[in-house]
């Protein structure tokens, strides 16, 4: 990893860099942080000599060998001093970070995710959640629709608020990125798709998009959810969220496996900030907040949550799982009290 003495290389420095590197079977990745771009060398960076023609040249600050496998999302990367901001907040910076909205956007009653935005920003939160497509194990549910993708993005327009979108392909990636969404997000089916994750790093490398990668259900080491993030830094994109939401086997009672208290164990090994799905956790809004505080309590920075004006009226997972705006701000409210007592990983 190069790391420059000014923030950013110039052009006459990274050619006289790509040479160096070049010549030993290497090549140079930029990664554009807020404070600064570092420069992570991609493929057999052990090359001492390498290392000392990078090392005397007067622009370069220093360079790191990086003995982990997430040479980029561990806490001892470069990069470890980055934040991600959606919008104007800065996850985990200033408070608990709060994202919420309808499972599904149902297209043919557009007011009704109208109402929960204005609704929800009223409450608090910092950006919108809406699923505009959705994977389905049965084929012939719901799948979503591009009409939802209009509704969201008038939402996202009338609030000022963030939007929060899940993507399954390139295509829409493409729809996505063309509408101006703010946070793109890797559902737990796709957490393991790395062609798609690599395409998402890529196309999005040096923009203000964020990437919400979810824990897959099948996931179980640490180690393998933070490969599946190291392939999006490394496509260009530090801006990433990790998002547990639980895993199988199902716990009786519960939609899955709650997972928050993976928590410490994430941030003991990455400095990404970490954003909890407690809808999808425990599949029933009643125990909704409990999971929200628990979340909290093991150090994250922040929420997903699934919310709705009226579950009853929802499509998806929304009837079963979505709190109303008034328990959200409730929510909003007690995480706020207990931030300062959480869980902080030294």
């Amino acid at each position: 990893m190069i790391i420059p003495k000014a923030k950013k290389l110039t052009k006459a420095q990274r050619k006289e860099i790509d040479a160096i590197v070049g010549s030993f079977g290497c090549t140079v990745l930029e990664i554009v942080g807020v404070n600064r771009c570092v420069y992570a060398i991609l493929g057999d960076e052990t090359h001492k000599l390498m290392f000392n023609r990078i090392l005397g040249l007067d622009y370069v600050s220093r360079v790191d060998l990086i003995e982990s496998t997430h040479k980029l999302v561990g806490r001892k990367s470069a990069l470890a001093d980055h934040k991600v901001k959606v919008g104007a907040a800065t996850v985990g910076l200033d408070g608990p970070f709060f994202m919420g909205g309808h499972c599904a956007v149902d297209p043919r009653n557009p007011n009704l995710y109208m109402e929960t935005a204005e609704a929800l920003k009223e409450a608090g939160v910092h950006a919108l959640r809406g699923g505009v497509w959705k994977p389905r194990t049965n084929p012939y549910s719901y799948q979503g629709s591009v009409d939802a993708m209009t509704i969201a993005v008038e939402a996202k327009e009338r609030t000022g608020l963030p939007l929060d979108v899940e993507v399954m392909d390139l295509e829409q990636l493409e729809i996505a990125l063309d509408a101006g969404v703010d946070v793109l997000q890797i559902g737990t089916r796709n957490a393991l798709n790395y062609s798609l994750l690599k395409e998402v790093g890529n196309r999005t490398a040096g923009t203000s998009t964020v990437v919400l990668l979810k824990r897959g259900r099948h996931i179980a080491p640490v180690d393998e959810f933070l490969a599946a993030a190291e392939y999006v830094v490394a496509g260009g994109n530090p801006n990433l969220l990790l998002c547990p939401r639980g895993t199988t086997p199902a716990l009786d009672g519960y939609r899955n496996q709650p997972d928050e208290s993976i928590t410490p164990l994430i941030k003991g090994k990455s400095w990404l900030p970490v954003v909890v799905d407690p809808s999808h956790s425990v599949g029933h809004a009643r125990y909704v907040p409990s999971c929200c505080l628990a979340a909290i309590a093991y150090g994250a920075d922040g929420l997903c949550i699934e919310a709705h004006v009226e579950p009853s009226r929802g499509i998806g997972d929304d009837p079963k799982q979505a709190v109303t705006p008034e328990v959200f701000a409730e929510i909003i409210s007690t995480c706020r009290e207990i931030w300062p007592c959480r869980y902080e990983f030294k």
